[in-house]
């Protein structure tokens, strides 16, 4: 019992999550008043940057066609492919249309991407490069890509340098401070990393319990299309999974790195749909953050057993290598 807590005790918290926000709304709304969950965004994207090695990512510079594949691929084709799949799927609702085109339009995850490239023995320096440079990109993409196309869904006008700037501040500032410090703390967080996963992950969990606390009876209106809305995710998901693999092999990289774009490149971050949606759009679409919760969710499973068959391909493929190397 011990051990199926201790392995799937983030998928209970979100039970938990969801189970305590409906039992108290009200404590939602004093998360939000007094910006703990900001807070605490803030603090994690300050820690990311203390654990981020990229001591070796200088070195994936010079792929500049890696570069724009994956910046193209993540916050460019991956957007416009959800925006018309989104209003084919969820033609009469426009809530989980904006939140689909929330999560498409985000930067990929800063700390899982890598991780599940780690074990699928990938190119973890290539995972960094995408990493770094997607949510640079991201924070001054994000604003006029959504404006244009959640413009066309529904009137709206979003102040597009004021979320620039919002973005910078909570995204951008904290990880460049916290990168600053990391040769001076590599070693606290190297011991603590398991820790920090964890620190990270409660994020999320509060991010799901703030989202259901603000809109609990739209969630009961909305009860029997939250099932679609995680099946729409699932394939697209999966089929993001499948453009990047074949977009990888494309530009023709080396297996590791094959491992790193496919995964890396698909992958999507919560936490700045989360800002982006709390911010600017969480009262004209309440229950706007639930497509992008599912995407995360869906990620979560399907990259780990993802990663887990790379990888044991790629130690099949080592194993075979092996004698060859010997006999020469």
């Amino acid at each position: 019992m011990i051990g199926f807590i201790k392995n799937y005790w983030f998928f209970i918290g979100i039970g938990a999550m969801v189970i305590l926000a409906f039992s108290a709304p009200s404590l939602g709304l004093f998360v939000r008043q007094h910006h703990i969950l900001e807070a605490g965004i803030f603090v994690a994207f300050f820690i990311t940057g203390m654990t981020l090695d990229t001591s070796d990512v200088a070195r994936q510079f010079g792929r500049v066609k890696v570069l724009l594949a994956a910046l193209i691929s993540s916050l460019l084709l991956f957007p416009v492919a959800v925006y018309f799949a989104a209003h084919v799927f969820f033609a009469t609702h426009s809530d989980f249309i904006v939140g689909a085109l929330i999560i498409a339009a985000a930067p990929v995850t800063i700390a899982s991407g890598t991780v599940m490239t780690g074990v699928a023995k990938g190119n973890i320096s290539l995972s960094l490069f995408i990493c770094v440079l997607s949510n640079i990109a991201a924070i001054f993409s994000i604003p006029p890509l959504l404006n244009v196309l959640i413009g066309t869904t529904v009137s709206i006008d979003l102040p597009v340098r004021e979320m620039i700037t919002g973005l910078i501040v909570t995204i951008l500032i904290p990880t460049t401070a916290g990168q600053a410090l990391q040769p001076k703390v590599r070693r606290f967080t190297q011991a603590h990393a398991k820790n920090i996963s964890v620190f990270n992950q409660c994020i999320v969990l509060l991010i799901i319990f703030n989202a259901v606390a603000g809109s609990t009876a739209r969630l009961i209106d909305s009860a029997s299309s939250i099932v679609e809305v995680f099946l729409f995710m699932a394939v697209i998901h999966a089929g993001f999974l499948f453009f990047n693999y074949r977009l990888a092999k494309f530009i023709k990289l080396d297996p590791p790195s094959v491992s790193a774009f496919t995964i890396h490149t698909s992958q999507k971050t919560l936490t700045v749909s989360y800002l982006v949606w709390a911010g600017y759009l969480a009262d004209s679409f309440p229950t706007a953050l639930i497509p992008c919760i599912a995407y995360h969710l869906t990620q979560s499973v399907c990259d780990t057993i993802l990663a887990a068959k790379l990888g044991r391909q790629a130690e099949a493929a080592a194993y075979r290598t092996k004698p060859l190397e010997t006999a020469g």
